[in-house]
């Protein structure tokens, strides 16, 4: 949970994303992909739906009506490319 909880504050206040991607203020990552993508909670309109936010081209893109949902697709691909 430590983690989940400094690598949203870095994602929030590192000056330096500013200049590459749009804001992250609105979304709660929690977890990735392994090679950069990040899944995450809209925390400012708060819903359950998840998004990733693609670090290649800083899209964010709807994955899953919920977390029971999220895991449910992650999981029967087995891969880390279930969402693409």
């Amino acid at each position: 949970m430590e983690q989940i909880v400094e690598h949203n504050l870095r994602f929030w206040s590192d000056s330096s994303f500013a200049d590459l991607y749009m804001p992250f203020d609105a979304l709660f990552f929690f977890g990735d992909n392994g090679g950069g993508d990040q899944f995450a909670f809209v925390r400012t309109r708060r819903r359950a739906d998840i998004f990733v936010w693609e670090h290649e081209n800083d899209s964010r893109r709807w994955v899953a009506r919920d977390l029971r949902d999220y895991l449910g697709r992650s999981l029967a691909d087995g891969g880390d490319s279930w969402y693409g």
